[in-house]
């Protein structure tokens, strides 16, 4: 058997084993790891020595300005003030740092100084402007489909909307009359919308195809082609004849109105992009994707700008505000509604209590916001505050199942004093 006299002690090397695996899980909140007392003791004094050795003592200029205030407490009522678990460093510095203590007194400026605090510490409550409640004052039924989309003209007359019937109809904003019925989709229509400048109306689907239609021969003029898979949203740029789409194949298209050229794909997404927004300031372009981010792109560049990572999960909404300079994005779960600030895209804050899936965000110039989920709930916010000022679920139609509550779309008229939402229940609600 092999003699052990030459091998080195084992108690030290246990002690180096059990530092390094301490120093390794020290993070790891354990109160069976301690340091060793010793060690400590002589890295705190080295520590200390380094780093506080010239300000241990106030300099003599400094101690000669010094004036006595008031008297001191005594000692009995002097309380060492400790942080949780770092008490025993604090009481080991004191064991091992000796100098004599010295007392700062107050500056003769103390007043000053605790004013400037109190107002530090008050918390400055920005009041929501009033809103007025909102009501239900119109169900529209003629789908056979959910209502997937809806966008309403710049003339404030009329509105159209897409559903899963693969029909785009056109009602009068009015008195809720059908005017039109456009055919030529395969499959659900999961986008719309009415150019300002233009007789036109654009539509996308399912079923991969973009289609231009005249509104005044009422039939589709231009296919813009590209797409791999369905396109979930399109939006029009509101200065350039320029279209943009985005869809499943996890890309945003944009497409010259005129020519039907794809000029650029805006590529970078790694899941469905659901929804897509236009501006004509930087930002010009805003995604939201399934990936659970947001994109802001550079238009000209057809690059993305910044990748907004805050959301935990799928983004399926945006809202861009039509005066604020800023925009909110939907998704799924708690703090699921957040409030962005142009250009950079800067957070703002959260819209915290809508807990549900985001599948609609809408807001109007005088600063209401809405909120549609999955489940039927609706909440109205003011938008300069994040404050909720009404909650509402809506009401299936009757003979709808209770699962048909969900509200896909939304959007305010051109005055922003009516609301009109598409469904689950096949049914329009103004």
């Amino acid at each position: 058997m092999a003699s052990t006299s030459g091998l080195p002690p084992l108690d030290p090397l246990f002690k180096s084993n059990a530092k390094r695996t301490y120093s390794v899980f020290a993070s790891y909140p354990d109160a069976g790891l301690r340091d060793e007392e010793k060690s400590a003791r002589l890295r705190l004094a080295v520590k200390m020595n380094d780093e506080y050795k010239h300000c241990k003592q106030l300099p003599p200029a400094l101690v000669a300005q010094q004036v006595p205030v008031g008297p001191a407490r005594p000692k009995e009522m002097r309380k060492a003030i400790t942080a949780g678990p770092s008490s025993e460093t604090s009481r080991m510095i004191a064991s091992i740092d000796t100098t004599p203590e010295q007392r700062l007194s107050t500056f003769t400026n103390a007043s000053k100084l605790s004013q400037a605090l109190t107002l530090h510490k008050t918390t400055r409550t920005v009041k929501p402007t009033y809103h007025a409640p909102w009501k239900l004052v119109r169900v529209i039924s003629g789908h056979l489909g959910w209502v997937r989309s809806v966008a309403v003209e710049p003339g404030n007359k009329w509105f159209a909307t897409g559903a899963g019937d693969r029909v785009i109809k056109i009602w009068n904003l009015a008195s809720g009359e059908l005017r039109l019925s456009l055919t030529g989709h395969i499959s659900t229509v999961r986008g719309l919308a009415v150019s300002p400048r233009h007789p036109y109306l654009f539509s996308c689907g399912e079923d991969k195809m973009v289609k231009c239609w005249d509104l005044e021969a009422n039939k589709v003029i231009r296919h813009y082609h590209g797409h791999l898979s369905g396109v979930y949203s399109l939006s029009l740029h509101p200065t350039l004849d320029v279209l943009v789409t985005s869809g499943r194949d996890a890309s945003a298209r944009v497409w010259d109105m005129r020519t039907k050229a794809q000029i650029h794909v805006l590529s970078g997404h790694t899941a469905t992009v659901a929804d897509v927004k236009c501006q004509d300031s930087d930002p010009q372009v805003i995604t939201g994707s399934m990936d659970s981010t947001v994109r802001l792109w550079d238009l000209a560049a057809g690059k993305t700008m910044v990748t907004l990572t805050h959301h935990k999960k799928s983004v399926r909404a945006l809202a861009i505000h039509p005066t604020e300079y800023s925009f909110a994005t939907g998704s799924a779960g708690g703090n699921n509604i957040k409030k962005w600030k142009c250009p950079e895209g800067n957070f703002v804050f959260n819209f915290g209590g809508h807990n549900a899936i985001i599948n609609t965000l809408s807001v109007n110039s005088e600063g209401v916001f809405f909120s549609g989920a999955d489940n039927g709930s609706m909440t109205f916010w003011d938008f300069a505050t994040g404050t909720p000022f009404q909650n509402m679920e809506d009401i299936p139609q009757p003979g709808s199942l209770e699962a048909e509550s969900g509200i896909f779309c939304s959007t305010f008229d051109m005055t922003g004093t009516r609301l009109i939402t598409g469904g689950a229940d096949k049914t329009i609600k103004v």
